[in-house]
């Protein structure tokens, strides 16, 4: 399994304790991956808070006619996890997408943020 292959480390802002989850390895490819990774963080760490790299999702979450997106982001409303993707999404030329980000920017459960800091930020107000 790949938890040999993820380090975790946690960060505390604003009394919530946000996990950061770092590797070299594509962690989120499908939904089982996706909810394997929340109950791994959650049992190491004990966090719904969670901060991803771009790197670490496939990049078929990123082609909204998959639905793969979709069906991830229910799971972490399900499962109560709050996720942002760090990253540079503007090599991303689907406005379908552009507007999913910019949507989701808006909500209170998944955004897209271009460093690690801002999403600490976003998560310790969220």
């Amino acid at each position: 399994m790949w938890e040999d292959n993820m380090n975790i480390t946690t960060v505390s802002k604003n009394g919530v304790e946000i996990a950061s989850v770092h590797s070299d390895e594509i962690l989120i490819s499908d939904v089982q991956s996706a909810l394997d990774l929340i109950a791994t963080v959650s049992y190491e760490v004990g966090c719904h808070r969670i901060i991803l790299q771009k790197s670490v999702v496939s990049e078929e979450f990123f082609d909204l006619k998959t639905r793969l997106a979709g069906d991830i982001i229910q799971k972490f409303i399900n499962y109560q996890a709050k996720i942002v993707i760090v990253g540079d999404f503007s090599v991303y030329s689907s406005k379908s997408l552009r507007d999913f980000i910019y949507e989701s920017n808006k909500g209170k459960d998944l955004f897209f943020l271009p460093n690690e800091e801002q999403a600490i930020d976003k998560l310790s107000l969220v």
